[in-house]
């Protein structure tokens, strides 16, 4: 038998081959427009943001957002419903795949989707002359950080809950938040000091810096080895916590 973890990777991308085509949109062509429509339509009326181009400052947030949403909608219903609807966790653990595989592999499918998508993504934005610096091609680096330290907490909380109507919580008060008050479209010093904070804590505003910081060629506000560091601990956090519930959801 190969790695129990890769079998549960190639488990995901065996469904998602059925399933691709509904996905394209959102993980390839929705950031494209993305782009389009605020980088080069917003961006004649915002004109320059820290002395670049508004298209140029804007790719890395949006490359990390989409990294960002991606890393929560893989962790997410798939996860919750093959516990309570496909129980396809507990066909796996009665096989030599253990509770740590199945959240190993599912990060690996999640790093995947995500790779796939900044890499389209990155050539998508060179060729509108968006990257400013050759330091870029350790965006995908990034994105792969940002999306484990956002899937393994959230794969965490998929396995502690019992219905999806808990993800609208998520989504409403986590996901679009972040998104919006990450640093994705202005400047998080634009904000009210006593808002800062919470972008601070956010996963999402240290994988845009860390995006911004390679594709312009400039310092990030924090050193990098800061910013790392909040994610390493995301990272490691939410994987404990998702190996726990994965193995408190199957005991029951």
């Amino acid at each position: 038998m190969v790695s129990p973890a890769v079998a549960v990777l190639e488990r995901h991308l065996c469904l998602y081959r059925r399933l691709w085509r509904a996905s394209a949109f959102s993980s390839f062509v929705l950031p494209v427009l993305f782009l389009v429509s605020f980088g080069v339509g917003v961006g004649r009326y915002v004109g320059e943001v820290g002395g670049v181009g508004y298209l140029a400052w804007i790719v890395p947030g949006v490359l990390a957002s989409t990294a960002f949403q991606m890393a929560v909608g893989d962790s997410t219903y798939s996860v919750l419903g093959d516990f309570k609807w496909v129980r396809g966790f507990h066909a796996m653990r009665a096989t030599p795949v253990g509770v740590r595989d199945m959240v190993v592999g599912g990060l690996l499918y999640a790093l995947l989707r995500v790779e796939s998508a900044v890499v389209v993504f990155l050539v998508v934005a060179g060729v509108f002359g968006a990257l400013r610096s050759p330091w870029a091609v350790v965006t995908p680096v990034v994105a792969a950080l940002l999306a484990v330290a956002v899937a393994a907490p959230v794969m965490g909380f998929s396995a502690s809950i019992d219905h999806d109507s808990y993800f609208a919580l998520l989504f409403r008060f986590v996901m679009i938040p972040s998104a919006l008050f990450g640093g994705v479209f202005f400047p998080v010093d634009q904000l009210p000091q006593v808002v800062r904070p919470l972008a601070y804590v956010s996963p999402l505003w240290h994988g845009v810096e860390l995006c911004r910081a390679a594709t312009l060629g400039v310092a990030p506000p924090w050193p990098v080895w800061a910013h790392a560091g909040v994610l390493l601990v995301f990272a490691g956090a939410g994987g404990v916590w998702a190996v726990s519930a994965f193995g408190r959801r199957l005991r029951d």
